[in-house]
């Protein structure tokens, strides 16, 4: 865990000197020691575009990771992720109404798309989890059933905002925030989620033992003395205010939440104590390096995000895959 924390501090001072503007790593470290005579212009690409993008990026990816862990674990499927209970579609429902109806209003560093994307995550996520509630409990399938038919509803409700927007502009801005970036980052969007994801974190982390005794299966935890239901509610709204929030800046981010917990959990094992920890190091590390070699590369176009993580993560995950395969992982 601390090569992996040395590796994603690394990478971050590295991703400071890629982009448009070449500006050498040993520069880089140097302003940011306060040592030596450097132009304005590249302080001001480092302290107000680069470093709060890499903050940004690191959070959101380690949100995703650590939901991502959080769902396979609450749901016992390799296949969950952080958008399972209607995240996704309710943000991308939410954003999909501001850029249609042009709204403009803005709170604490975020614009109006970002705050009903937040707004339309958590009402989606509140909706699916109260749908799903059988009997004063909320059976595994049918929350993912009920998550399932509202993604499938929001996501029409999308499409159709897509399709007969006014303006080639409001399809173009919607499409570009479905596929995921950190354009946008500034020091104002980090303070605004940062809270919301710290609490969040704080809860997963203070229930971390208790994901390993759920792996068991529901009966015997109980049996165990855990109060299932209550702990199943406050790790679910945990996890989805955290993604809520990472989703509200950054748009829909795939791949990272359903991989990056299968390799952590592939080299280092199933106990949440330390596979939540780490998933968010390598979370962090994942978005970060992809968002920085988009910089590097396509400068001064950009890719989304999301293709990039992809392409750079599902090889690697392949190639870990077939060399444990014989290590098999049942949830």
């Amino acid at each position: 865990m601390a090569v992996a924390v040395l590796l994603l501090l690394a990478v971050s001072l590295i991703a400071t000197s890629w982009g448009a503007a070449g500006i050498p790593a040993s520069a880089v470290a140097r302003i940011l020691l306060g040592q030596g005579e450097y132009p304005a212009t590249w302080q001001t690409i480092l302290f107000q575009i680069r470093i709060p993008r890499i903050i940004l990026g690191g959070i959101v990816g380690m949100t995703l990771a650590v939901a991502g862990a959080v769902y396979q674990a609450i749901f016992r499927n390799p296949l969950a992720d952080p958008y399972l209970l209607g995240v996704s579609s309710g943000a991308s429902f939410g954003a999909a109404l501001a850029i249609y109806f042009v709204w403009r209003f803005s709170w604490g560093g975020l614009n109006a798309v970002s705050l009903a994307a937040f707004g339309g995550a958590m009402l989606a996520t509140a909706a699916i989890y109260s749908l799903g509630r059988v009997g004063g409990k909320a059976p595994i399938t049918t929350l993912i059933l009920a998550g399932v038919a509202m993604g499938a509803l929001l996501s029409s409700a999308t499409t159709f905002f897509m399709f007969t927007a006014r303006e080639a502009f409001h399809t173009i801005n919607l499409l570009g925030w479905l596929m995921g970036s950190l354009a946008l980052a500034d020091w104002a969007r980090i303070k605004t989620i940062a809270p919301y994801v710290a609490i969040a974190f704080g809860v997963i982390a203070y229930y971390s033992h208790i994901l390993n005794v759920l792996q068991l299966d529901e009966e015997q935890a109980m049996a165990l003395g855990v109060e299932v239901e209550r702990v199943k509610l406050l790790i679910i709204a945990s996890a989805s205010l955290a993604t809520a929030a990472a989703v509200s800046v950054s748009g829909v981010i795939g791949f990272v939440g359903i991989i990056i917990p299968h390799m952590v959990r592939l080299i280092w094992g199933s106990d949440y104590r330390f596979l939540l920890p780490m998933s968010a190091i390598l979370g962090g590390l994942c978005l970060i390096l992809a968002d920085g070699l988009i910089r590097l590369l396509f400068a001064p176009r950009e890719l989304p995000i999301g293709v990039v993580t992809a392409f750079l993560g599902a090889p690697f995950f392949l190639y870990l895959l077939r060399r444990y395969k014989k290590e098999v992982f049942y949830f």
